[in-house]
């Protein structure tokens, strides 16, 4: 199990800071509702706002079905967190990396962050289940367009990367598991399951770097369930 958490202490790299913009409404002579945000100059009569979702209610086919997706939900959001965080880091990272010029500090730079989320999230991440650890692993790939396995290998090298995989597989967990909400019906379930909590606010949301459309997948596991 030690072989595995290291794989995610890996990838939960550096976090990113940001800020929430605070609005402000003013009026014009013709008392026309002007905005303006913090840090910009520019007024304009409407605001921007993110896309909202309408939710239908939950419904099952067998109390065992309910069961299912229950504990999915609780697994999902504990690990989301961590997913989000790595992305956030991830990003820092390359950022720094990027600037670093010599091999040899660029791999010790990334040895000393490695110890750095070791030391923080050791403790937390080596309670998580089987179960968690993989839908955190797809959720990575949610976050950052790859695979646990392409991180590792794309931040370390090849070999490395290899024994990972080879001693996650002992556990029957793959680092290299892409998220497929229009494919795999679990993965929509965790999408579904983001979704619900984005819109409650239970969870803070992050947009993912796939390609993917929540309503149109809705639909179309909905109409796949009626055939």
């Amino acid at each position: 199990m030690k072989s595995i958490t290291n794989i995610l202490f890996l990838i939960l790299l550096l976090i990113s800071v940001m800020g929430n913009a605070q609005i402000e409404a003013e009026k014009d002579s013709v008392d026309i509702e002007l905005f303006k945000i913090q840090g910009d100059s520019v007024y304009d009569t409407s605001i921007s706002l993110n896309e909202v979702y309408v939710f239908g209610p939950l419904k099952f086919a067998s109390k065992e079905e309910k069961l299912r997706y229950y504990i999915l939900r609780r697994k999902t959001l504990k690990v989301y967190p961590y997913a989000k965080m790595a992305a956030e880091k991830l990003v820092v990272l390359n950022d720094s990396l990027q600037k670093i010029k010599k091999k040899s500090k660029k791999r010790k730079y990334t040895r000393q962050v490695h110890k750095e989320i070791e030391e923080q999230f050791s403790e937390r991440l080596k309670k998580l289940t089987r179960t968690e650890g993989q839908i955190l692993i797809k959720l990575i790939n949610r976050q950052t367009g790859d695979t646990a396995f392409g991180l590792v290998k794309d931040l370390r090298n090849g070999w490395r990367a290899f024994w990972y995989n080879t001693t996650a597989k002992f556990f029957k967990i793959s680092i290299k598991a892409e998220y497929h909400p229009e494919s795999v019906h679990e993965d929509y379930l965790i999408e579904d399951i983001l979704q619900r909590a984005f819109a409650k606010g239970r969870l803070k949301e992050q947009p993912t770097v796939l390609n993917y459309d929540y309503t149109t997948l809705t639909n179309k596991w909905v109409a796949k369930k009626k055939e």
